[in-house]
Order: C-alpha cells, then structure tokens, then sequence
C-alpha cells in the first residue's frame, strides 16, 4: 500500500490541480474511465462539503492497493459555517456515487470524510 498525501486552500483554482491527481491515481489503480469520473467527483464535493463547513484548507490523503481511499479531512480552526442545501445534495451525490462514506463531526461540523472504491 502507497500513501499520497495533499494539503491544500479550499478555492476553487486549487480543485483542478486535485482532480487531475485524483485522476492518475485511479489510473494507477485501474478505473476504468467512468469510476475515475465518479471518485473525482466525490473527492471535489468532499472538498466542497469541508468548505461550506467553513474549513479554509484541508487534507486529501490517498491510499493505493489493491483499491483506493481516500480521506478528506479539515484543517485548522473552522471559520463561520455556511447554510443551505448544498451539503444535502452533496451527502446524496456522494451516497449514490460509493454508497459507503464516513462522515466525521465534531460540534454539528463535518470535520473529515472517507470512502474507498
């Protein structure tokens, strides 16, 4: 097993740089290209979520074998958490794409998120 680990603000601009990473680890590990879709999908609304949670940075920890996971975790003290359905529609988007997926909080805050493919 490999782990790959990236730190990173959460604005937009930085979100391509994760997807293209997220997208040759899945071909490292053999998705074919609709799963890689899928799990880059996943990791960005996961990004998302940690954001809207009013997270400034966080963690994307990638570990590669036989299948691949991945943990999306906050970093520093969370600012002003914003409301709305977005997170809804994420946690559904995210439901439908694995099934499987960790949802960690602390104080009604999401503070990390997993899942494996």
């Amino acid at each position: 097993m490999n782990v790959f680990t990236i730190e990173l603000p959460l604005e937009g601009e930085y979100f391509t740089t994760v997807r293209l990473t997220t997208g040759g680890l899945c071909a490292l590990v053999g998705f074919d290209p609709d799963s890689s879709e899928d799990f880059k999908v996943c990791v960005t609304e996961s990004l998302l979520i940690l954001k809207r949670n009013g997270f400034k940075k966080a963690s994307v920890r990638f570990e590669t074998g036989e299948a691949l996971s991945c943990a999306v975790i906050g970093v520093g003290e969370p600012g002003e958490k914003e409301e709305g359905i977005e997170d809804e529609i994420s946690y559904a988007l995210l439901d439908a794409l694995l099934g499987k997926v960790d949802f960690e909080k602390e104080k009604e805050r999401v503070v990390k998120i997993s899942f494996a493919a």
